[in-house]
């Protein structure tokens, strides 16, 4: 139900003192995410997507590291995310990143999520 609500009007996001990121090329999007402030100086690193068909070619480094920079620049104090385990690629991103594993087990409000990390900044 909250990604429903959130594809119904993706620019919530915004409103709420968050940001979207798109990495595109011409006028094909490659890759997606998106940081949810929730206030404090926190964010929820979320949504982070790659085109099936430009995976591999390292643009989730590349949206990860914007991301970094832009909360760098907001001189936030936290980041968290929720994932699952089963997306082991991903995983293997964030721990890259500095992300640590703070809980795991059935989410909450994700019903496809068993993961949460969190990166102080």
């Amino acid at each position: 139900e909250t990604d429903r609500k959130l594809a119904a009007n993706p620019y919530q996001v915004v409103d709420n003192g968050g940001y979207l990121f798109f990495l595109m090329s011409d006028d094909e999007v490659l890759g997606v995410c998106a940081l949810f402030n929730e206030g404090n100086g926190v964010y929820e690193l979320a949504r982070m997507a790659v085109s099936p068909k430009h995976q591999g070619k390292a643009y989730s480094k590349q949206l990860m590291e914007h991301c970094l920079n832009k909360l760098k620049i907001l001189q936030a104090k936290k980041v968290y995310l929720v994932s699952n385990t089963k997306l082991e690629t991903a995983i293997h991103l964030y721990k890259k990143y500095g992300f640590q594993t703070v809980s795991e087990g059935p989410h909450p409000v994700y019903s496809r999520a068993n993961i949460v990390m969190e990166r102080v900044l």
